[in-house]
């Protein structure tokens, strides 16, 4: 794509012309150095088979199933076994290892497959230990490094082997490049051996640590100069139940101390199961802190609160026997920043940082809700804020950013003065564009904001088919300059998830994708590490005029469906001015024009459709996104489960539409809400409840933006529901106080050039030697994969800047960013 120079000087504007203003003498707030971070969860294989360098799957034989990634070795000619046992380990927190025994000369053994293979670099340095102990014999006990054809590509013997448990460790150099390769370990001639804590680590870890953390993906988390880093996580701090939860005191000291844990998203989706998935928490607090260190970023660790997931068991721990958490956090405080002659302390300078971490903030659960986490808040608030007060607690404001959960938890948070809020959201681009102004009118008094996880979703939540692409990051970058703009209230923001192996991925979007062997940065990438390479010190106001708006308009098609529950649906019409647009007959079996969902039982017969399964939440579609002003009316039945009905209208793309929830909250009222982009947030409720076996009529009438919603011929909503509505030109600006530099972030949401004009106004003079970088890709749709690693990527952007007023054609679709020097 050709890019021409863009030059201007005091150029008049048309009116089509977008104006924006920079007040540079009026700086509103502080953008706090830490604004821009990166959120750290174990999901994708991103501790084990990724960020921990650790290149063997269950080296202590510990899976459930002990030998989980290994693969007996025994040519028809060897005779001899191979078994777990537990009598006398090398260490009780990991009691599993195996023995092998052979009977003749020929060699007999054990091979071990990795992380979807082992990633070897031809010539490199590979570090391999493991435990032996000789238990009788004199075998010949060697390891070695096979390709994935089968060709051996390094070995070696091992020497010095005991009756005792001893650690033996080897190099290996492979002699070419292999990304399937794996690991065997072979005795030859007869003997018995037990063997356990088998390891192989590349020598060129992260600043030369072994064990280590994989070197080329610090250093793409590096390359972000990220402000923070949040850990362990996310979900995985909570645990689906709470025996599963993150324990951070069983991930520091030696790693065969460290006992092994399911990872909760070995099983949470049924269509990416990865059954091999587990923590061995080679990669724990330590290493954590350690990391954040390294790349300059704050430690912000999540503890869990005595909740466990609510979207699971949800199972609590009584508030009256919370001491042993809160404990914990005392602990944890005392391990990061307590003096070495403290027990927490001594035990960080065991390990070999004696220094403290400098710990300045905690949070306090994930993505609780609700009165029982607010109960559980106070008490952690209470005893951290007596005994630290030089700690700020992050309190937890639900999964959603603005829905029913969300609208409970934030007044109360106001209320106890919580001293920052962490929102996340997981959302189609339309409402990441919409949402660039959230903050705008926000109380200036109340708790700041951690947008601690956000992410466009291509698609859609939990579908397999979102991709990191140019109008996800774009979305993601018109919501950041709200951010930034509203940085006196927004003080922290993460995208997530971080990391996921492109072989045993369970959800996308992700920041970084890899491999064995390789890296890709994705656009969401670079969106973030040109905000975070830019950020200024001082906000300053920006004024966009003139904007082009993407318009957006109150039509769409209409759904039926259940919520925990099971219902009949007849007599379906839409109407428009005595025209009907939609009539329905289901005659056997006949759904045609109607997309069913997977989720429910669904059926036709006798001019009925039946959503039959009373657990099911599920809803059907039909309609045209261009229906408007029209009269939905239809019969409905509910015939068995704890809620009830639900009816959508304006069903447009992205998943903004208007759904009736009708007998919601386990049957107990009637809420209208508009969803925008996958998130909901209530506009009307009143009390009411469906009964069972009854055939109520509904009717819902559109004008405009006005819906009326009737049952058995009463009203009982009438409101407007506003539409999407957001321009096509997103602005932030900033100042760089050590160089004097005005930072202008724009992004083009648009198809269209747009020819913008730049006034900074309450400044002397620029200088010559702007500076301008810009992000864009022939279609929206455009990735980067390991075939094309560097598709979307930021480019310099030739720009000349000669006065305080300039003119700027803004490339379709593009985030720009700008430097100019001031006198």
């Amino acid at each position: 794509m050709g890019i021409p120079t863009h030059v201007v000087l005091e150029t008049a504007i048309g009116e089509e012309m977008t104006n924006i203003k920079v007040q540079v003498d009026r700086p509103t707030g502080r953008v706090n150095p830490g604004m821009w971070g990166i959120f750290f969860e174990d999901i994708n294989f991103g501790a084990d088979g990724g960020l921990y360098a650790e290149l063997v799957k269950n080296g202590g034989f510990e899976f459930p199933e002990p030998l989980s990634g290994w693969f007996m070795i025994r040519p028809s000619n060897a005779r001899g076994d191979v078994t777990v046992r537990t009598e006398a380990p090398v260490h009780p927190a990991n009691p599993h290892y195996v023995r092998i025994r052979s009977e003749t000369e020929h060699p007999i053994g054990l091979c071990n497959e990795g992380f979807r293979g082992i990633g070897l670099r031809g010539g490199e340095l590979y570090e391999f230990s493991v435990c032996v102990r000789l238990v009788s014999g004199a075998a010949v006990v060697t390891v070695e490094l096979v390709g994935a054809n089968g060709e051996t590509l390094a070995e070696q013997r091992l020497n010095g082997l005991k009756p005792d448990w001893c650690r033996v460790k080897v190099t290996l150099q492979p002699s070419r490049t292999d990304s399937r390769a794996r690991l065997n370990i072979i005795l030859s001639g007869r003997g018995v051996a037990d063997f356990d804590l088998v390891s192989l680590f590349p020598r060129n870890t992260w600043k030369g640590r072994v064990p280590g953390l994989r070197a080329d993906l610090v250093e793409a988390l590096a390359a972000l100069r990220p402000g923070f880093l949040r850990f362990p996580g996310g979900c995985i701090v909570e645990g689906s139940e709470l025996d599963k939860r993150y324990r951070w005191k069983n991930t520091i000291g030696p790693v065969e101390e460290r006992k092994l844990l399911i990872n909760r998203w070995n099983y949470e989706f049924k269509h990416r199961p990865t059954p091999d998935y587990f923590q061995s928490f080679g990669l724990g607090f330590f290493e954590f802190f350690q990391l954040a260190e390294d790349i300059g970023a704050e430690p912000l660790p999540i503890l869990n609160c005595g909740m466990a997931c609510q979207f699971n068991s949800g199972e609590l721990v009584p508030v009256d026997q919370l001491d042993s958490f809160i404990q914990d956090a005392l602990d944890l405080i005392e391990f990061a920043n307590g003096p070495t002659n403290s027990i927490w302390g001594a035990k960080r300078a065991a390990m070999g940082h004696p220094e403290p971490f400098n710990l300045k903030m905690i949070g306090i659960g994930n993505e609780q809700w609700g009165p029982q986490y607010i109960e559980r808040y106070v008490r952690f608030h209470k005893v951290l804020k007596e005994k630290h007060p030089e700690i700020k607690l992050i309190a937890a404001a639900g999964p959603a950013p603005s829905d029913e959960r969300f609208q409970f938890l934030w007044p109360k948070l106001v209320e106890l003065k919580a001293d920052i809020v962490d929102q996340h959201c997981y959302a189609n681009p339309v409402w990441f564009f919409t949402s660039a102004t959230r903050f705008d009118m926000y109380d200036r008094t109340g708790p700041k904001v951690f947008f601690g996880e956000y992410a466009a979703q291509s698609v859609g939540l939990v579908n397999v088919h979102n991709k990191n692409d140019l109008e996800c990051a774009l979305a993601e970058a018109a919501f950041m300059t709200g951010l930034e703009r509203n940085a006196d209230v927004v003080v922290m923001a993460a995208y997530a998830p971080l990391l996921a192996h492109a072989d045993a991925w369970q959800w996308t979007p992700n920041l970084i994708w890899f491999d064995n062997l390789r890296v890709v940065r994705t656009p969401n990438y670079y969106v973030q590490q040109l905000f975070s390479l830019n950020r200024g010190d001082v906000v300053l106001p920006v004024r966009v005029d003139g904007d082009p708006t993407v318009p957006h308009s109150a039509t769409g098609g209409i759904g039926l469906g259940t919520s925990h529950a099971a219902a009949e649906f007849k007599d379906i019409k839409v109407a428009r001015a005595g025209a009907v647009l939609y009539a329905s007959s289901f005659t056997s079996y006949d759904t045609e024009g109607w997309q069913l969902p997977r989720e429910g039982r669904w059926d036709a017969k006798d001019g009925i459709l039946c959503q039959s399964d009373p657990a099911a939440t599920a809803i059907a579609f039909i309609g045209n996104e261009c229906w408007s002003d029209y009269v939905l009316s239809l019969k409905v039945r509910k015939l068995a489960g704890r809620e009830g009905i639900v009816i959508v209208v304006r069903n447009g793309p992205q998943s903004c539409r208007v759904q009736w929830n009708l007998g919601c909250n386990d049957n107990s009222k009637h809420t209208l809400v508009s969803w925008l982009g996958q998130q909901d947030q209530p506009v009307a409720e009143r009390p009411g409840r469906i009964e069972e076996g009854k055939w109520y009529d509904l009717r819902i009438e559109l004008r405009g933006p006005r819906i009326n919603c009737y049952i058995d011929g009463q009203l009982v909503h009438s409101v407007d529901v506003p539409l999407p509505r957001y321009g096509g030109i997103f602005a932030s600006a900033t100042r760089d106080t050590a160089t004097g530099d005005v930072i202008l972030k724009l992004v083009n949401a648009t198809p269209d050039l747009q020819s913008v004009q730049v006034q900074l106004d309450g400044l002397g003079s620029v200088k010559a030697g702007a500076r301008a970088t810009l992000l864009t890709a022939e279609q929206l749709s455009d990735v980067n994969d390991f075939d094309r690693p560097d598709r979307v990527v930021p480019k310099p952007w030739p720009v000349r800047i000669d006065g305080l007023r300039f003119m700027l054609d803004l490339p379709r679709h593009s985030f720009l960013v700008i430097r100019v020097p001031t006198a």
